[in-house]
């Protein structure tokens, strides 16, 4: 009937009015010796007993197990819930209040812990992007006083400044749309629009589109041996396309010269493929890799600006993926190159 050590306000009285009556009737039964006296007293004793000490309960303990949930709730009582406190509370023992306090008291726990790093992340973000604009418009002032100052009286120095100043508005405009991308992804602004395509035709066409830019490095594409074969995948054509630029500019900037870049596709099974993009160039330090897929996060910042990019590109990679709820990592080693994979559905 009771559960041992979790008593409710009810179940206490009424085991408090079951002793007591029980003590009472038969201390009067051993005076007069009628069952019938013995019923009555016990009856009314244990009504009695069993409204008063639950009528004490229930102000004393009910009352402020009631406020206690008053004061963890985050939201106004709806009908529902104010059910819930008049009918279901009353019957909670004080184990089971507990259990639920504690519980709210772990969750603000979690709750302040993220809060924190996202308030640290947030800070963070926003420092290096004002370092990230200040640098191009620095750049673009500077270049613009000279040519104020008579620069262009010499048309060589001048084409030069005009063009580094261009240069640096590309940059500060690649940024911002880099930027608005992230941003986009993350309110879900731009939905995942999923069709079914072959994706060795999508990469052919992001090889074809850069191809230009590996001219110097003459760094040549191929497919690992046995991926020729169409697989359809299931996912957002353009948002993939912009993944695979990125991947593939990464692995082209970093790539060595003479060097590869072998895509490979892997069957996971579960309806499920693993696209990976490889690269034998320079590599990266293995304490650089648990970070990359944040913002702005270079692992060498004079060498990363000298190569280009806004440092925005995996970040926006790792958006997308997980936009499609998949996964995404980077597997490298130094002087041996870098592995990006991700994994997306297959047409069903």
């Amino acid at each position: 009937m009771f559960k041992e050590k979790n008593l409710s306000p009810k179940q206490l009285a009424a085991l408090t009015a079951l002793l007591l009556s029980t003590i009472i009737g038969i201390s009067v039964f051993a005076l007069i010796v009628s069952w019938k006296v013995f019923l009555i007293y016990f009856l009314t004793c244990f009504v009695v007993i069993y409204f008063i000490v639950y009528k004490i309960m229930e102000f004393f303990i009910y009352r402020k197990i009631k406020l206690i949930y008053k004061l963890i709730a985050s939201t106004k009582a709806s009908k529902r819930e104010e059910a819930y406190q008049k009918y279901i509370l009353p019957q909670k023992g004080i184990d089971d209040v507990r259990e639920d306090v504690e519980q709210w008291a772990t969750q603000q726990s979690e709750q302040i812990l993220q809060l924190q790093s996202n308030e640290a992340f947030r800070k963070e973000f926003l420092q290096n992007l004002s370092h990230e604009i200040k640098t191009p418009i620095f750049a673009i002032q500077g270049y613009l006083e000279l040519i104020a100052d008579g620069a262009m009286e010499d048309p060589i120095i001048g084409n030069k400044f005009v063009n580094q100043a261009q240069a640096n508005v590309q940059r500060l405009v690649g940024l911002l749309n880099d930027v608005d991308v992230i941003t986009n992804l993350e309110i879900n602004k731009e939905p995942i629009l999923k069709t079914s395509f072959i994706i060795q035709d999508l990469i052919n066409e992001v090889v074809h589109n850069l191809s230009v830019k590996w001219l110097k490095k003459n760094i040549q594409f191929q497919y690992k041996k046995g991926n020729e074969n169409p697989v359809y995948v299931f996912a957002d054509r353009n948002k993939i396309y912009q993944l695979l630029v990125n991947t593939f500019s990464n692995a082209a900037k970093y790539g060595k010269i003479d060097g590869y870049i072998t895509a490979s596709i892997y069957a996971l099974g579960d309806g499920k493929i693993l696209i990976e993009i490889s690269d034998d160039g320079i590599g990266i330090a293995e304490e650089h890799i648990p970070r990359l897929f944040e913002r702005f996060y270079r692992t060498d910042d004079a060498r990363s600006r000298e190569i280009g990019g806004t440092g925005l590109g995996l970040a926006i990679c790792k958006h997308i993926i997980e936009a499609h709820n998949e996964s995404i990592q980077i597997r490298s080693k130094i002087n041996v190159g870098t592995t990006v994979g991700f994994t997306l559905a297959i047409k069903a």
